[in-house]
């Protein structure tokens, strides 16, 4: 049986494939990074970054701790005092969301119970977002992002 020789054409074709492998790869990862960017956070970042220090003063004032939870059909979200009473607020808007992609966001409506702030929601197993945003009786606004694990 004759040897086969490795030729420059060899070589070429070697190359091609192997960075046309690459270049395929990339370019797949980065097509899907940015079609599942949620998009932007600010408007304009300088101007939010001029007033952060003073809403997160007035933010930690409150003393609130939230905790969230998924239960039976049900989203808890807990917002609780620096006593630990439940604390109801005059404004709640919140999007349950995967921390990867926008595609299973959901808008829970959420109801005070006396406790807490519940919402029916089916949840997947892993890991979720809830991006939250709760305006206190004295207009102070409260910004979080609560981590959720979800497991079944």
């Amino acid at each position: 049986m004759a040897e086969r020789e490795f030729t420059g054409r060899h070589a070429l074709m070697l190359f091609v494939g192997a960075f046309g492998i690459i270049i395929t790869v990339n370019l797949a990862l980065a097509y899907n990074a940015v079609k599942t960017f949620p998009g932007l956070e600010a408007k304009n970042s300088y101007v939010a970054s001029q007033e952060f220090d003073e809403r997160r003063s007035a933010q930690q004032a409150l003393g609130w701790t939230v905790q969230a939870d998924a239960v039976g059909g049900l989203v808890i979200l807990a917002i609780t005092s620096e006593f630990g009473n439940p604390v109801e607020v005059a404004e709640l808007d919140a999007i349950v969301g995967r921390a990867t992609h926008v595609k299973d966001d959901i808008i829970p409506d959420f109801k005070f119970d006396g406790r807490a702030y519940v919402a029916p929601a089916e949840l997947g197993e892993g890991n979720w977002n809830i991006r939250m945003k709760a305006k206190a009786f004295d207009g102070t606004e409260f910004v979080q992002r609560v981590v959720l694990h979800v497991k079944r």
